[in-house]
């Protein structure tokens, strides 16, 4: 099969079950900004791949299992409204998620002001993964009938997203700067 299939060069995509819809389409807009988050997650397990730390195989194990779910939100988001969808996000995806943040966060210092994102590069790609999951979560909002477990998973997985960054920042030593407001 070649990867080329020159059916996109006037400006059209299929969705699941062959509807031909713009490349501007919320829904095409929706996985595409899913799929841009995924590959950020990607960017920073290759940023931590050689380093050393405590828990480094469940937070990779657990990257990697929320790329795979990526790709259900982007089968939903894909998916016309009136047709099944063959890979299906479940609440317990989501419960997953927040057992995730509040077992990273509980080990973290509290917040108590904002922090600028950055610090190790793979925290750094996950603090960008964040922001397009937000973008994401703004753009499957406008998809007609989307699953309501789509935008709370976004919604969680933004969540875990910073938390991830900031427990991999911790682990790897990076101090988190502080937001410094001037007066």
């Amino acid at each position: 099969m070649k990867i080329y299939t020159k059916t996109g060069d006037k400006g059209t995509t299929s969705l699941i079950y062959g509807q031909r819809v713009s490349k501007t389409d919320a829904r095409v807009e929706a996985y595409g900004t899913c799929d841009e988050a995924n590959t950020l997650i990607g960017l920073s397990l290759s940023y931590f791949v050689h380093e050393s730390f405590d828990g480094k195989e469940e937070v990779a194990n657990v990257l990697q299992q929320i790329q795979t779910e990526l790709f259900y939100v982007g089968a939903e988001l894909a998916t016309p409204p009136e047709k099944e969808v063959k890979w299906k996000l479940k609440e317990n995806n989501i419960q997953f998620l927040e057992k995730m943040i509040d077992q990273w966060d509980g080990k973290l210092e509290p917040l108590n002001n904002f922090i600028l994102p950055g610090g190790h590069p793979a925290g750094a790609a996950l603090h960008a993964a964040r922001s397009v999951v937000r973008r994401a979560e703004r753009k499957a909002v406008k998809v007609e009938k989307v699953n309501p477990l789509v935008l709370a998973y976004l919604n969680r997985l933004s969540d875990l997203l910073f938390v991830a960054a900031r427990y991999i920042n911790a682990k790897l030593g990076q101090k988190e700067k502080k937001l410094s407001i001037e007066s």
